[in-house]
């Protein structure tokens, strides 16, 4: 007992030393790289609309995604409310969200007058349950909006299987996902229209952004138009053909996210070598799961690390004690998400048609998030965050 009480004292939120004080790797990372595609653009311009900058990226960004066409606007919730808007939905149609996903997924969808339709996700993936989603569809039923969690690809098989059944649409929410494969194809590529995001905190930043990718032509230039306050550019700058936005990307960001696209392969490639190390390291800490990866995720992009954590067997009664626990050993780390369905403003305007016992479950006991960056460590950094969750570990005893 006096052991116990004394490891218990070592804790670093009971003042004891913290396992570590050095911080991360910063993020975002810049280097001469997007120095010199910024300058260009200062000294070239167009900064804005009309730049080589903005195309260039476009297409690139499409094309590494296995994608025909690229759209790039001002944020990752803008790609997926623009795309909503390209496929058609408004009032009386209804589009089916995964409980577990940043508001955004079902912002966009009100935003179009539709109605989001929330269903629970898989307990070992964390991602849209493709059963629960089959459950859902309605005759009111327009899309599904599977959300490639964390960079883990949803199950692209059956919800595809299920669209096709339906005769739904499909939009890839891949905010997290940059570079993400299912069986060898990129996701941005897979449904009818993908979103991604370029905000400050992903693999790819801009600080803001965001863009959207599709194989489809008509959806492509529908999209361009509705970014660009409803122009058809063929016909002159102010020629506005139907009810649009100012969406537009600027070229600074453009320039800054060639650089970032550059670089995004070994980043990536970095990320799934630290998050396999700790796979296997966390693995063996009684109380600590990490989230599985079908055998068909040929990428996973790590945009986080998150693990199921038994917070009981850590001693603490809540899971915001733990994270805050680890937090004081010094490893970055949150609690994620809440259930969708607890925002007043999205349930009512929302349709549940199941309980979401495995995102409740996620929310309020499980889930442990740690960020990308912390994969960008060395060896000796990943040994910091295993024994962080050891010592919590074995301050709670047998």
């Amino acid at each position: 007992m006096a052991v116990g009480l004394q490891v218990m004292a070592s804790l670093a939120i009971r003042g004891g030393e913290p396992v570590r004080r050095r911080p991360f790797p910063r993020w975002p990372f810049s280097d001469d790289e997007e120095v010199r595609e910024v300058l260009e653009v200062l000294r070239e311009g167009p900064w804005s609309a009309g730049s080589s900058k903005i195309r260039l990226f476009e297409e690139e960004f499409a094309s590494f995604h296995h994608a025909g066409y690229g759209v790039s606007c001002t944020s990752g919730s803008v790609a997926l409310f623009v795309s909503l808007k390209a496929l058609g939905l408004g009032p009386g149609d209804e589009a089916i969200v995964p409980a577990y996903t940043f508001l955004a997924t079902a912002t966009a969808v009100i935003d179009t007058g539709a109605t989001p339709v929330i269903v629970d996700i898989d307990p070992t993936t964390y991602n849209i349950s493709p059963e629960a989603v089959s459950k859902a569809v309605t005759e009111k039923t327009r899309c599904i909006i599977p959300v490639h969690l964390a960079g883990c690809p949803a199950d692209m098989d059956k919800i595809l299987e299920t669209a096709e059944k339906h005769g739904l649409r499909v939009l890839e929410d891949a905010a997290q996902a940059h570079g993400a494969e299912w069986r060898g194809r990129r996701v941005g590529s897979l449904g009818d229209m993908a979103g991604f995001s370029f905000y400050q905190s992903k693999n790819m930043a801009a600080g803001e952004g965001g863009i959207i990718t599709t194989n489809i032509e008509e959806l492509a230039e529908l999209a361009r138009s509705l970014v660009n306050v409803g122009r058809d550019v063929r016909r002159g700058w102010y020629e506005h053909v139907r009810y649009g936005w100012n969406f537009r990307m600027t070229a600074f960001q453009a320039a800054v996210l060639r650089a970032q696209l550059r670089r995004l392969p070994e980043l990536n490639r970095k990320r799934t070598r630290s998050a396999e190390f700790l796979d296997e390291s966390l693995r063996a800490i009684d109380g600590v799961e990490p989230l599985e990866k079908p055998p068909q995720v040929t990428a996973h992009s790590y945009h986080l690390y998150i693990v199921r954590v038994d917070v009981k067997k850590f001693g603490f009664s809540a899971k915001e004690e733990f994270v805050k626990a680890l937090n004081a050993e010094g490893i970055p780390c949150n609690a994620g998400y809440r259930p969708l369905s607890s925002y007043w403003f999205i349930a009512e305007k929302s349709r549940v048609p199941m309980p979401l016992k495995n995102t409740e479950k996620a929310c309020q006991y499980e889930a442990v998030w740690i960020p990308q960056y912390v994969l960008l460590g060395e060896r000796e950094d990943l040994m910091d965050v295993v024994e962080a969750f050891a010592k919590l570990r074995k301050a709670a005893g047998s």
